[in-house]
């Protein structure tokens, strides 16, 4: 785990090697800005849905270095030639800089900026490392939620995977997201505590195996709990959900990990029904994904819950998002003026295949009759009649401008602008292109591109 005392250092040596060339050439006072976005969706995707910010924002405010951090720099051999005034601009170094960002839960397409720094450029660069790891990885799994989610049609998906997650950070990491992409709840015990995400369980096969019988295991755990969910497929869940019934155990639901799921859930259904327990509830488990889910549900799978592990806490069938961070521009103090005055100069990378278009950007969001009908991406003081300005300012010279929303708003913000999608890019069967985002004359004209 990485404590938060040592977050600074989460960067890419490569970072603090500019950063010491930035302040030996002078530059320090440059202002460089910088833009986060995605080149290309992942397979399969349609459309992003943008997570991680509030973690950014926290990152941001609370950017220090600290003394022990200034000895192990100090001993690194490639500084060794850094005069003692370097380390002591970076142990009295915070962020001072602003943060524009897409809200958490937005939809975001290819190219489009997610965020964007302004600040000077020692401080840019050193945050990017940060950045796009937490963007990129929480993205990744909103997205994926919001799939999972919409092949449920209605029925709740728990996220259960942070035993398959890279690491306890990406265990945690992985349940905010999920939550944010419309799941109602986390197996994860820590995100529950920590993020106030509903926290929720079963029992394990281990459980059941422990006692003599499955009534036993049953009898146990619901004499602790109730209204329980019971794991019946630990060796017949036919058998077992008629053990339960016949002991008159006052159970909320079963639970069903393996096997053919789909015809195990209906037969119980009708067992459930004709017992006089319409009420109790049919979860399923194991290895599921949203091709699997959106078959149970198209073949009218009685299942009311579904608990997705693996596949939703890794992204498993496209598991990295690659998200970049590109200098789009930089403000110099002008020979011209007198005082503080700074003269921006826009830039743009050209490199063949990882081009990106110059300037601070805005993305204004077109949607008529609650459908979303297009975006436009401009230059950040263009306006688009009818246009919905996407990016909003969260931090100014270091400082939170406005309050963050709960992870309950950002999850209802997320499904309200899931469902502004036109149909054909919430359909899992069929995946288009990403809807084309139109790109400003005056943005064109900057960035010296043609049709």
């Amino acid at each position: 785990m990485l404590p938060e005392r040592d977050i600074a250092l989460f960067t890419d040596f490569y970072e603090l090697s500019m950063a010491a060339a930035y302040f030996n050439s002078n530059q320090k006072d440059t202002i460089g800005l910088f833009e986060m976005f995605v080149r290309k969706l992942p397979k399969n995707r349609s459309y992003l849905v943008a997570a991680g910010l509030e973690q950014v924002i926290y990152f941001l405010i609370n950017f220090r270095f600290k003394h022990d951090h200034m000895e192990y720099l100090r001993s690194h051999k490639v500084f060794n030639n850094m005069s003692d005034r370097f380390f002591e601009y970076l142990s009295e170094l915070k962020f001072t800089g602003n943060l524009w960002a897409i809200p958490e839960g937005s939809i975001v397409f290819p190219n489009e900026p997610i965020l964007r720094i302004e600040a000077p450029i020692i401080e840019a660069q050193l945050v990017e490392t940060y950045l796009l790891s937490v963007i990129n990885f929480q993205t990744l799994i909103a997205s994926k939620a919001s799939r999972i989610v919409e092949a449920a049609k209605g029925r709740s998906v728990i996220e259960f995977g942070s035993r398959r997650a890279h690491g306890p950070n990406a265990g945690i990491l992985a349940a905010r997201a999920s939550i944010i992409g419309g799941c109602q709840g986390t197996s994860n015990t820590y995100a529950g505590y920590k993020m106030r995400i509903p926290a929720s369980g079963t029992m394990a096969h281990s459980f059941v195996m422990n006692f003599e019988s499955e009534e036993e295991a049953f009898q146990a755990f619901c004499d602790t709990f109730p209204r329980s969910t019971l794991l019946v497929d630990t060796y017949d869940p036919i058998k077992a959900v008629k053990i339960a019934l016949q002991k008159g155990l006052e159970f909320e639901g079963v639970r069903i990990d393996s096997g053919d799921i789909l015809s195990i859930s209906k037969e119980i259904r009708v067992i459930l029904d004709d017992a006089d327990r319409k009420s109790a509830r049919i979860m399923a488990t194991g290895d599921l994904n949203e091709h699997i889910i959106h078959e149970m549900v198209s073949e009218q799978a009685p299942i009311d819950y579904f608990g997705v592990g693996t596949e939703l806490s890794t992204s498993r069938d496209d598991p990295a998002l690659n998200g970049v961070y590109k200098l789009v521009g930089i403000r110099i103090k002008s020979k011209n003026f007198k005082g503080n005055k700074y003269q921006t100069i826009y830039k743009r990378k050209k490199s063949p295949g990882k081009e990106n278009l110059a300037g601070p950007k805005q993305v204004h969001r077109l949607i008529r009759n609650n459908t979303l009908v297009a975006d436009i991406l401009t230059l950040d003081d263009e306006e688009v009649r009818d246009g919905i300005p996407m990016l909003k300012q969260y931090i100014e010279s270091g400082s939170m401008t406005e309050g963050l929303p709960s992870i309950f708003e950002i999850r209802a913000w997320c499904r309200n602008q899931v469902s502004t999608l036109p149909e054909q890019f919430r359909m899992l069967d069929y995946v288009p292109e990403s809807l084309p985002v139109a790109i400003s004359e005056k943005l064109r004209i900057t960035s010296n591109i043609s049709d």
